[in-house]
């Protein structure tokens, strides 16, 4: 029995990685319990043993990315002492998140927000959910930040915020549109001009870890 839960914990992950690479070039609309039968060679049966609808798998593959988010981006980040180092690594490992093409279509999510922000219903209740934690996370980084007198006193953190993912998402879709790089390089350059860095600073990799999925 273990080795039937553990062949049939494998198989979700592979419906899983491949349903989120789809979706990212795609969108969620784009994923269909027969297509992803038909590309894994797997029987519906099996997929649909897994998720009973559509939407239960759109669903499952915006947590699946959001574990790969966790896993390249977040936990090493918060590794690093809390204040402007956490700031910048956070910036770098999601640009190169995207420069790596963690997902085939760059960032998973800057293409599920654009297809979800206007409708109703769970799946746009999830991205938005994710969306706010997210923010909120880099408001508390920054607000660290501030507390440790890393950035000015009354810095808004909320504000910083929205501009770091602003340009980090700006980078993301310039650069899968134009097949170029150079956003990315415009994009941190914005960011440690907002923060007041040392363009020499180096506190991030340029690769995040290696996702195994």
């Amino acid at each position: 029995m273990d080795g039937r839960l553990a062949r049939g914990s494998q198989t979700r992950r592979a419906i899983l990685r491949r349903a989120a690479d789809i979706a990212s070039v795609e969108g969620l609309e784009g994923l269909t319990i027969g297509r992803l039968a038909g590309e894994l060679s797997l029987s519906k049966s099996s997929v649909f043993a897994h998720f009973g609808s559509k939407e239960d798998l759109q669903l499952a593959a915006i947590g699946f990315a959001e574990e790969v988010f966790r896993e390249l981006i977040i936990q090493p980040t918060l590794e690093l002492p809390p204040g402007m180092p956490r700031i910048l690594a956070l910036a770098e490992h999601w640009l190169a998140y995207s420069r790596k093409r963690v997902f085939p279509g760059g960032c998973f999510f800057a293409g599920v927000i654009a297809e979800f922000d206007a409708r109703e219903g769970r799946v746009h209740d999830a991205v938005r959910h994710g969306r706010k934690h997210w923010l909120a996370l880099l408001a508390r980084i920054v607000r660290e930040a501030v507390d440790l007198g890393h950035l000015p006193p009354g810095t808004d953190p909320e504000q910083i915020a929205f501009e770091v993912d602003a340009l980090a998402r700006a980078a993301n879709d310039e650069a899968v549109l134009t097949g170029t790089e150079v956003a990315y390089e415009r994009a941190i350059t914005g960011i440690r001009v907002r923060l007041g860095v040392d363009q020499g600073v180096r506190v991030a990799a340029q690769s995040p870890p290696t996702n195994e999925e």
